[in-house]
């Protein structure tokens, strides 16, 4: 298999091209994919009042009519994931059996948490149970003590083990056969046993340009949000005019960081940052712990976890939903974002799991980020929670209904000890996830675009991520949140089906090393 691996890789993708007097892969991926996306940006920044217009009727259209295939797709990986990792296929070791794990089990999880989902959780980690109170799912009384808890469950099911499952089976497919079949680091590579050598012509391009397509526009929806609390933060904080000039500097400035970051690799840069990040994170949910009701943060934690349980089946169901509000506002969109981070977090994620079983990855991947999940949104969301339902705060409840989500932390930290401290560290960790999240993204979008090389030119990573940044700016400018969330939901749309095909794909490649 490692021959036919070796035969795949085409002599012209080896070789660097001249572009402006800099070495760069110029692979068709990387044309078409580059083409493409300069012309959104510069579409989005030049008519913005249109862009606004359209990225609305996008996110409802996309909502209304393909929730069904956002639900069956993330349906139906979650239980390919069980599966795979507790039958014998589990026992297969990426990187065959001889093969060591190049990192430490907390420097792997630090690693795939800070870039599979730092920045949501500051954004949402207030604001989503807050506004599951109000706005329950499955028929829920509001303001109900039942509401409260499902505050809690339903963040998490949104945070949990389904999202978490898109990103492992991209994560798999893509570790086994990059270090098991000896093919490239790309996502064309695991449909090989469907395909066979077609997948280096056109309909390989195609996989890895719709892969790029979500992978970039997911991320910089994530990196948007970021800027938004940021922003909203410094001007709570200390004034500083809440416009979006002030959204630009900063992602200017924050792109600027990951830039270095970049170009030190991903053993120095990112692994050091995400190390530094999960330390400050949870030193965070500490003090959140220690400075909040701590009784009902654990209460919160425990009935959000058995609520999880009991209300996944129901949360994952498409069939007679009356709760549209929360199915099509929420749910269809974070699974459509999720599946849209999939090729930069799966590839990612592979890239840094060589040596692991595939049980051990499942579990890992899974089990553990919804767990961290879980103590996050019930310390953060059960101190909000607290503040509401007990002491009769309306301070963040006014604003999550007010549709200013981003504001909502803040106003939180308002009530509790310390609280510039405590807004200050939030504001660090926002930045600093969005330059883990900027990094690693530009290191892997460069993989896809060179054709699975993990050594392409220095000046390649640099486009990528000045790519991210000005993607991010077009959105902002072009319809805020709405856009956001539009855009990962175009772009998650098509890589849908390309998910279920990668499934599938693995699933032959693992039943070949069991015989």
């Amino acid at each position: 298999m490692h021959e036919e691996g070796n035969q795949t890789q085409l002599p012209q993708d080896r070789e660097y091209r001249k572009l402006f007097g800099l070495d760069i892969y110029l692979t068709p991926v990387f044309v078409i994919s580059a083409i493409a996306i300069l012309i959104f940006v510069v579409g989005a920044l030049v008519f913005q009042e249109s862009a606004t217009k359209l990225f609305g009727d996008v996110r409802v259209w996309l909502t209304t009519n393909l929730d069904w295939l956002f639900m069956i797709t993330v349906n139906l990986v979650t239980l390919f994931c069980l599966v795979v990792a507790f039958s014998p296929l589990g026992k297969v070791r990426l990187g065959g059996a001889d093969a060591e794990p190049e990192y430490s089990n907390l420097t792997w999880t630090a690693m795939l948490f800070a870039a599979g989902v730092g920045i949501g959780l500051l954004f949402f980690g207030v604001a989503e149970p807050m506004y599951y109170l109000k706005n329950p799912p499955l028929g829920i009384d509001a303001g109900s003590p039942g509401a409260a808890v499902t505050g809690i469950s339903a963040t998490v099911f949104h945070w949990g083990i389904q999202g978490w499952a898109v990103y492992g089976v991209v994560g798999l497919a893509l570790g086994y056969f990059a270090y098991n079949r000896g093919l490239p680091l790309t996502i064309r590579s695991v449909f090989h046993p469907l395909l066979g050598d077609r997948v280096w012509g056109w309909p390989g391009h195609v996989i890895d340009t719709f892969a790029i397509f979500a992978g970039l526009f997911g991320l910089a929806t994530s990196l948007g949000l970021g800027v938004k609390q940021v922003t909203s933060g410094m001007n709570y904080l200390f004034d500083v005019p809440e416009s979006n000039t002030t959204m630009v500097v900063l992602i200017v400035v924050i792109t600027a960081v990951a830039l270095t970051s970049v170009i030190t690799g991903i053993n120095v840069g990112i692994k050091r940052l995400s190390q530094f990040n999960i330390i400050l994170a949870f030193l965070l949910l500490l003090a959140v712990i220690v400075l909040g009701p701590t009784l009902y943060i654990f209460r919160s934690m425990f009935n959000g976890l058995v609520d999880y349980a009991a209300k996944i089946v129901p949360l994952s169901n498409w069939i007679g939903r009356e709760d549209t509000g929360f199915f099509h506002g929420w749910t269809t969109f974070y699974w459509a974002w999720w599946i849209a981070w999939a090729p930069f977090v799966g590839t990612f994620i592979a890239r840094i799991s060589k040596g692991r079983t595939v049980r051990q990855f499942v579990i890992f991947v899974l089990l553990l980020p919804t767990l961290l999940c879980l103590l996050w949104f019930g310390a953060f969301g059960g101190t909000a929670l607290h503040q509401h339902i007990v002491d009769g705060y309306t301070g963040v409840t006014e604003n999550v209904e007010a549709w200013k989500l981003e504001i909502a932390l803040f106003k939180m930290f308002d009530e509790l000890p310390w609280t510039m401290l405590l807004s200050s560290v939030a504001m660090l960790l926002t930045i600093i996830f969005f330059v883990t999240s900027s990094d690693s993204g530009s290191l892997i979008i460069d993989t896809i675009a060179a054709g699975g090389k993990i050594d392409a030119p220095v000046p390649q990573r640099v486009f990528w991520c000045t790519i991210e940044g000005l993607v991010a700016i077009a959105l902002l400018l072009g319809g805020g949140l709405q856009s956001l969330q539009a855009a990962s939901l175009a772009t998650g749309f098509p890589f849908a089906i390309v998910l279920l095909g990668m499934a599938v794909c693995v699933w032959m490649g693992l039943r070949k090393e069991t015989r």
